[in-house]
Formats: structure tokens, C-alpha cells, sequence
């Protein structure tokens, strides 16, 4: 992967649509582990060394309190894919948002230290590129808000090994297997099937 030729790829498109009248949407998708954070982080620095204001926005940092999301009556596939975030609050005041060219934009950010969510202006430049990185990106209520779509479509070996790795809040090895087999890779699969997100997105990343 070279952040330089995906960085030249989004400007081409950048010059060819970019409108004054609001931002370019670059969206950052992959499954759990791909390197979303890590591509953004890098793409943003790419940027700015070419002289354009990036800023980023991470889906995970407006998850919702914890009691919408876990034991709802529902299976835990459904309730990360579809409950994990309020779908239709981020589509109104972050992608319509960004659109119309909102100088600012209120958002929820939840602090899992305290389970709770704090609504939060950001202030963001009219002729800024916004990166958007996040799991299930290219769901239906988004996709169509997104100028330029990256998706990185990373090995599910390597993905195990990275989120098994790093998520020790969720217990033991044991414990984090099993509830990734129940909750997130199936939820996972699910998006593969429904959406498929290789399909759809304008840059591929292996």
C-alpha cells in the first residue's frame, strides 16, 4: 500500500468534483482490525504535506450508551450492526451536515469510562477534506453522502490476530474468540453479504 498513490487518486477526484459550496467526503471502510485508524492517521498527514486541510472523524467515538446496545431481546450480530450507533442521527448531523457546508457540527461522543454520551460542536473549515473512518461505512443510509470510498480489504487471519490482540477488555483469549464469533464477525458477515463493500468502493486497498 502506498498512502502517496491513494493521496494522488483522491485528489484527482478532489479536482474533478470538488464544489466550493461544501467539503469532499473521503470514507475509510474495512472490517475490525483492516487499519482504518492507521490509513486515516497517514492520509491526513499526506494532505496536509500537499497543502489541504483534513480533518477526521472516527464512527467509534459516537457509539451509543451501552443499554442500546446490549441485552435488547435481540441476536448480538444485530445489535453491533444495527444499534451500535444511532443510523439515522449520524446520517442528519454529520453527512447532511457536511453537505449543506454546516460551519458547525454537534455530535455525540461516548466515554466508555463513565458509559455516557456528551453532545460536542465541532468546527470544521468550509473547504476541508473530511475523512470518515469506520466498520459498515457503505451501509445504505451513508453511502451515498461519500464522494471518494477507500476500502481495505485485509486478510481475516491477520484481522483475528490484531483485534484478539488488543481488545483485553472483553476477557481471556477464550472469552474474546467467543465473543467475537457471536457479535462482530457475524455482523461482519452480514455487511459482506448485504452490501458488499469491495464492490462498491472506488479504491481498494490489499
Amino acid at each position: 500500500m502506498s498512502i502517496v498513490q491513494i493521496k494522488e487518486t483522491l485528489l484527482s477526484r478532489y479536482q474533478k468534483e470538488f464544489s466550493e459550496n461544501r467539503r469532499f467526503i473521503v470514507g475509510i471502510d474495512g472490517l475490525g482490525g483492516a487499519g482504518k485508524t492507521t490509513v486515516a492517521k497517514e492520509l491526513r498527514h499526506a494532505l496536509e504535506l500537499s497543502n489541504h486541510e483534513a480533518s477526521i472523524f472516527h464512527l467509534d467515538d459516537h457509539i451509543v450508551e451501552a443499554h442500546k446496545r446490549y441485552e435488547t431481546g435481540n441476536d448480538e450480530w444485530f445489535e453491533y450492526y444495527f444499534l451500535q450507533w444511532d443510523i439515522g442521527l449520524i446520517e442528519t448531523e454529520l453527512f447532511k451536515k457536511l453537505h449543506v457546508n454546516s460551519g458547525s457540527i454537534t455530535l455525540p461522543f461516548y466515554h466508555s469510562s463513565t458509559d455516557t454520551v456528551i453532545t460536542k460542536p465541532i468546527h470544521l473549515a468550509p473547504s476541508a477534506i473530511i475523512l470518515i473512518e469506520g466498520v459498515f461505512l457503505q451501509r445504505k443510509e451513508w453511502r451515498r453522502y461519500i464522494d471518494f470510498m477507500i476500502y481495505i480489504d485485509c486478510s481475516h487471519e491477520l484481522r483475528v490476530e490484531r483485534v484478539l490482540g488488543r481488545d483485553l477488555y472483553l476477557g481471556d483469549d477464550q472469552a474474546r474468540l467467543d465473543k467475537y464469533k457471536r457479535r462482530y464477525w457475524l455482523a461482519e458477515d452480514y455487511y459482506m453479504d448485504e452490501v458488499d463493500p469491495v464492490g462498491s468502493a472506488d479504491y481498494i486497498i490489499k
